[in-house]
């Protein structure tokens, strides 16, 4: 894991796409991008079959129109939010503030968590949906091989948004490098808040009570200074 503020080192190095590319949630979302092609892709190319009584097509899910809706919606919006987050991984490392880094992380943690949590949903509806299909509505078996490969990768998908939000997750335990980073950190002399830059004074004598003497400078003056303090 790179050392720095949340996973990525000091703001301004520059752009390396091999290191960027090698970097594991980066290729978890790679991985998660393709995934959601081929769910929506599926259903939206052989999901929909046409109908000798009706003039309509009925999704190969049971006739469930809402399954098929759903694994399109689910894919379709997956797949931006990858795109979304690997652009956000693009500039990640030329975010200078922490607490923009924090924010960042703290979302990536949400949302593939979030993403996980509805591709388990769309998993367990297809599969039930397809479960339940009559044969007899698609006799000629039709879209089978897209419909089940739209189920497997929907179940592949949670594992990889669930890789996600553990490696993000881990970014946010790194935290802030105090060494390359500081949150909170205000310079004095730039702080609008104090009236003027603190000044320390040098200590002042007290006062001479017994008056300034001066040092005679040899014993002569020393002989008469005597003298006249004594009154000759």
């Amino acid at each position: 894991m790179e050392g720095g503020a949340y996973g990525a080192g000091k703001a301004g190095g520059a752009f390396d796409l091999q290191t960027f590319i090698r970097q594991p949630h980066t290729v978890l979302r790679l991985v998660s991008w393709v995934f959601a092609i081929v769910v929506f892709g599926s259903i939206v190319n052989e999901g929909y079959l046409n109908d000798s009584k009706e003039s309509e097509k009925f999704c190969i899910y049971n006739r469930n129109h809402n399954a098929c809706n759903y694994g399109v919606t689910v894919g379709v919006l997956a797949f931006l939010t990858c795109i979304l987050y690997l652009a956000l991984d693009v500039h990640f490392p030329q975010i200078s503030s922490v607490k923009d880094r924090k924010k960042a992380v703290i979302s990536d943690i949400g949302v593939s968590a979030f993403w996980a949590f509805l591709w388990f949903v769309g998993f367990c509806f297809l599969a039930n949906q397809w479960q339940v299909s009559k044969p007899e509505d698609n006799p000629m078996n039709e879209g089978t091989d897209a419909a089940r490969a739209a189920i497997t990768f929907s179940f592949f998908s949670i594992f990889t948004w669930v890789g996600q939000a553990v490696l993000a997750f881990q970014r946010y335990r790194i935290g802030a490098d105090s060494a390359l980073f500081s949150q909170d950190y205000t310079d004095p002399s730039q702080d609008s808040s104090m009236p003027y830059a603190p000044y320390a004074s040098e200590p002042e004598a007290g006062p001479d009570i017994g008056g300034s003497y001066q040092q005679p400078a040899n014993a002569f003056d020393a002989e008469t200074q005597g003298y006249q303090t004594q009154g000759y």
